[in-house]
């Protein structure tokens, strides 16, 4: 019988263990707050179907976050009090704008909104939170365009006021609308890498400003929240050829993402980790660009008609590739098309998804606050071993 030490033996279990890369298929948590169904296309946000939820615009970004932080959606009264709590958040991070030293200088947005939350300190509740971010977000992108930052409007909802304090001019009710429905699209989604580094900093017993500060750095990878930017780069590219506002030449889109295959790059806004069909949120988001162009016109219809070609080439281009991988438009792909048709500027784009997104973020830290338990995974050891021998030198071999 062999003789081996303890710490051997547990090596061996390691060995023996499943490796799951990614923590692909691993069930980490329960939760009440969103379901995805990669196979079918479906998002459950809180016993809600995200087309049913967001698909008419008519629920506002103070609705899901009653949905998400507190079971259901509010009253009328309950909105109220939330949009009031939420514009109290934005207030008070206006007063803290000057008292944040280089945070909003920073390059990127995603910097700069990480540095900024983390001025907030210790255990803010949510709607200060969501509120901070919506403020911080704008501020930065008005002073990285040499332009002062706009003093939030307390009377309006975030939707209408962030479109205000980014762009420097008040919204249109159409416009407000069509964000609100962005913004409770990607309001959660799952055990996604941002939520679970909030739940991971959350379990430790950290505080929720440390857990969100995670979250933005999570949020920040083009892997994650990153790639709406690079989508409108592609629509730019493929459009340039036909003039402003045309229809690609024919073949035209094809052509670019053939090379853009053989250089061995990626094409973003195609594909998703988990769906197996189309995003149902692009589904979301591209009916919202249809009613904007409705009722604002503008350029919005061309855009709409050549996003809706490229991803049409590009779906084909990836099925002939790889037959046995679906590779279909995510929620990136049109979020870079609406936001755009919103007159936010592409740097402002990631930022924009962790004004959503936070809602999710926290009521993930309160759920993962009732769970109690810290989150610590296993690793898998392949490194060498250095063993100390007996030898007239001593030492270790």
């Amino acid at each position: 019988m062999l003789n081996m030490s303890s710490a051997e033996v547990i090596g061996m279990k390691d060995m023996a263990a499943p490796l799951a890369s990614g923590l692909e298929g691993v069930v980490v948590a329960e939760t009440r707050l969103s379901e995805v169904d990669g196979e079918r296309g479906r998002l459950t946000l809180a016993g809600h179907d995200v087309e049913e939820l967001a698909g008419d615009g008519e629920v506002a970004f103070e609705d899901v976050c009653g949905l998400l932080w507190g079971g259901a959606l509010p009253s009328a009264a309950e909105r109220e009090a939330l949009r009031g709590a939420i514009a109290e958040g934005r207030v008070r991070a206006f007063a803290l704008l000057d008292r944040l030293g280089d945070a909003l200088t920073a390059r990127d947005g995603m910097d700069a909104l990480r540095a900024a939350v983390a001025h907030l300190g210790g255990d803010a509740p949510p709607a200060a939170i969501a509120g901070a971010i919506a403020t911080f977000a704008a501020a930065w992108s008005r002073r990285a365009a040499g332009e002062a930052p706009v003093a939030p409007d307390p009377s309006l909802r975030l939707s209408a006021d962030y479109l205000r304090m980014a762009r420097g001019a008040a919204a249109s009710e159409a416009e407000a609308r069509e964000l609100d429905t962005y913004l409770v699209t990607v309001s959660d989604h799952g055990m996604n890498a941002s939520t679970f580094a909030a739940r991971v900093v959350t379990s430790t017993g950290s505080d929720a400003i440390s857990a969100v500060v995670a979250a933005i750095g999570a949020l920040k990878g083009p892997l994650h929240g990153g790639a709406p930017g690079p989508v409108l780069d592609m629509l730019d590219a493929i459009g340039a050829a036909a003039g402003e506002g045309g229809a690609p030449p024919p073949g035209g889109a094809e052509r670019w993402i053939q090379a853009e295959l053989a250089a061995g790059r990626r094409i973003m806004g195609m594909g998703h980790r988990i769906y197996r069909v189309r995003d149902p949120r692009a589904a979301v988001l591209e009916r919202a660009i249809e009613r904007l162009a409705r009722t604002a016109g503008g350029a919005r219809g061309a855009r709409l008609a050549l996003a809706r070609a490229v991803e049409r080439a590009a779906e084909a281009a990836l099925r002939a590739r790889h037959p046995d991988r679906p590779l279909r438009a995510n929620v990136e792909f049109y979020t870079a098309v609406l936001l755009d048709a919103l007159g936010l500027p592409r740097s402002l784009f990631s930022p924009t998804f962790a004004v959503g997104r936070v809602a999710g973020w926290c009521a993930h830290v309160d759920e993962q606050r009732r769970v109690g338990r810290l989150i610590r995974p296993s690793s898998r050891y392949i490194g060498g071993v250095r063993r100390r021998v007996d030898t007239p030198q001593g030492g270790l071999i």
